[in-house]
């Protein structure tokens, strides 16, 4: 049986999207195929119980009958981090359940695909980084990255050694039009003359970046104060913490954004409706707006949201779920499988 474990340098790389796509492209093929990952980290409450969001969109996605126990069987949370360091887990039982639980989910498939963490560190109080459940759980590893500076180039050369001879290669995901040419020219060419070989190199797409208003709505607990369309992408956060000229000079420059400002600050909020590259307005401090700027938002079809935390707290959950590459649905996951097709070496990562 093959085993693939798809890694990453850091989160927000399109790790998850990369390893449901792979897992459908190897059904496509007619791969009976399962999929596991062994540490829950991205989580979310559910029915009273803390469950990683990823595995949960896997079992949709690709029709899995497991139950989430078993599909992440270690939830890799802040209390059982802490517990770990007090000494309240037993190491060996941990991985003795990971294995347990791959050798269940494996039964009868021809592939396996296994999703890491998105920090290669991840794990370590209990040995179980992305490194130790490829050597585990007998798997090989791609390594899936980004390349926004020469520097990530010492990140991807430190998480490739980490993993040793068990790393098939590496994938760049959503490289800019303005970094292509240098990573095809030069990146690449380096880093195959270290033996690590580049198995992908995808462009940078509209589509799969930010988040929608949606996802905001739900991730921050916000009201929406508005009947508008939640649709539209964020890609940055504005801080509307200036006068209202100014922001509005400010908001001007930019596009796909999400203005964060206080519910009382209504000069700021009539410079957001304004300007045509804001598409979401969130209030903190559980402030309500004043009718008039309600009424001006429903008729430009601006969703307003309500949030009870701060402004310093809001902007880092916004910019944690922007950066953290979260798969919004299965047409992503599609694009995606389009992606790989057309500029990876499929092959080689799934025979």
């Amino acid at each position: 049986m093959n085993s693939l474990l798809v890694t990453s340098t850091d989160a927000g790389t399109g790790k998850t999207a990369v390893t449901l796509a792979l897992a459908r492209l190897a059904a496509d093929r007619g791969a009976t195929v399962g999929y596991m990952k062994p540490k829950g980290t991205r989580l979310q409450s559910s029915v009273g119980k803390t469950l990683d969001v990823d595995p949960m969109l896997a079992r949709e996605l690709l029709d899995l009958d497991a139950e989430m126990h078993e599909l992440e069987p270690v939830v890799y949370s802040p209390t059982f981090i802490s517990g770990a360091i007090r000494g309240q887990e037993d190491t060996a039982a941990l991985r003795e359940r990971v294995h347990e639980a791959y050798a269940g989910l494996a039964e009868g498939t021809e592939m396996m695909v296994l999703e890491g963490a998105g920090d290669p560190a991840t794990g370590a109080v209990v040995d179980l980084t992305d490194a130790d459940l490829a050597e585990l759980l007998d798997a090989r590893a791609v390594l899936v990255t980004r390349y926004e500076e020469p520097g990530d180039v010492d990140q991807v050369l430190a998480a490739v050694d980490n993993l040793g001879d068990r790393c098939l290669g590496v994938i760049f995901n959503a490289v800019s039009s303005a970094a292509y040419d240098e990573v095809e020219t030069d990146v690449v060419p380096f880093l195959e003359s270290r033996d690590v070989p580049v198995l992908g190199l995808l462009p940078w797409e509209r589509s799969m970046a930010g988040v929608t208003v949606a996802d905001l709505t739900t991730e921050l607990g916000a009201d929406s104060l508005t009947d508008t369309g939640t649709d539209a992408l964020v890609e940055r956060v504005l801080v509307g913490a200036m006068s209202g000229e100014s922001a509005l000079s400010h908001f001007r420059r930019t596009k796909d954004a999400a203005v964060i400002t206080g519910g009382d600050r209504a000069d700021v909020q009539a410079a957001a409706l304004d300007a045509p590259g804001v598409n979401c307005l969130v209030l903190t401090g559980g402030h309500r707006p004043s009718g008039a700027i309600l009424g001006e938002a429903a008729a430009q079809d601006m969703p307003v949201l309500t949030v009870q935390t701060d402004t310093i707290t809001t902007i880092e959950r916004i910019e944690s779920l922007i950066h953290g590459g979260r798969v919004r649905n299965e047409a992503t996951v599609e694009r995606m499988q389009e992606l790989l097709h057309a500029h990876a070496d499929v092959d080689a990562l799934l025979d």
